[in-house]
């Protein structure tokens, strides 16, 4: 318990700037994927507290992975639900375990780090493009699917056309000040003090973008947002509502033969997405703790 405690001036400020980095990216990626904002917030949870203690990592951070969300789109649209897609991600689970049990940890060994960083170099330009008509305030861009083809007749490339067509200035607005903050933030303010390291851009964005869209509400800007362009996270009104927003799996789907594609790709990807970060992780450890990863 000593041990657990001695650097705790030390990680009660990093937890605090992990707490609001983290919130803005589960609520994120719950979004690109497709899943209820709930559920953003749960696997933060179960991230940080359950995963942070039996993974066995010093350093690692865990949660909702933005290397997954083309995944987890393109598998709720598949099973057609929520609840069957949530089925394939128990399955995935017990996979994994099976895979730390068998001591298969060893396995990221045979991949080279080139490949992953491939495959998740092209899910994050998939995303980009498929949020970018978001971006410019056109959210009548066909969700859920991946391909380049769109059941409504447009491709990826044509929806960013048609956006341009109907983009709104509020949303516009945000997302070119978001990303310039971005970008000013990495490239070139945290190299100027410490400050902006302890203060992590995703935190001023988030706070941007709600004192804009606060200021558009009360007449200080000429802009508008319409209400599906806003993230409204579903607040209960008593204990049986919060009881309520709880989804749990279907597994009446469990003759779906999907569901099992589904749960092998999600627990191979996560596994070695995972490992991945937990090499760059070790590296970077001054005292060069080396995490198991067969947890």
């Amino acid at each position: 318990m000593k041990t657990l405690f001695k650097d705790f001036k030390q990680d009660l400020p990093a937890s605090i700037v992990v707490f609001f980095v983290a919130v803005p990216l589960c609520l994120g990626i719950a979004l690109a994927s497709g899943a209820p904002l709930f559920a953003g917030i749960i696997a933060g949870i179960v991230g940080g507290i359950v995963v942070g203690i039996a993974s066995g990592s010093p350093l690692g951070v865990s949660g909702p992975a933005a290397g997954l969300a083309v995944i987890v789109l393109s598998s709720i649209a598949s099973l057609g639900s929520w609840q069957a897609f949530l089925t394939a991600v128990v399955l995935a689970g017990i996979i994994q375990m099976i895979l730390g049990y068998a001591k298969a940890g060893f396995i990221a060994y045979f991949f080279p780090t080139s490949v992953i960083k491939g495959m998740l170099t092209g899910i994050g330009l998939l995303i980009i493009l498929k949020q970018i008509p978001h971006a410019l305030g056109w959210d009548k861009a066909e969700e859920g699917s991946l391909s380049f083809m769109q059941s409504d007749g447009q491709n990826t490339f044509s929806e960013i056309g048609k956006a341009l067509q109907y983009f709104t200035p509020g949303a516009v607005l945000i997302s070119v000040l978001s990303l310039a903050v971005l970008i000013l933030w990495d490239k070139v303010l945290t190299k100027k003090h410490k400050i902006f390291q302890l203060l992590q851009g995703p935190i001023v964005v988030v706070v941007l973008g709600i004192v804009m869209n606060m200021m558009f509400q009360n007449g200080m800007l000429d802009f508008t947002l319409a209400a599906d362009q806003v993230v409204r996270i579903p607040v209960p009104e008593d204990f049986t509502g919060f009881i309520g927003q709880f989804t749990f799996p279907d597994f009446s789907v469990l003759a779906n033969f999907e569901v099992y594609k589904i749960a092998v790709v999600i627990a191979i990807v996560a596994s070695l997405e995972t490992l991945l970060c937990v090499e760059a992780t070790d590296k970077l450890d001054p005292y060069k703790r080396i995490t198991p990863t067969n947890r």
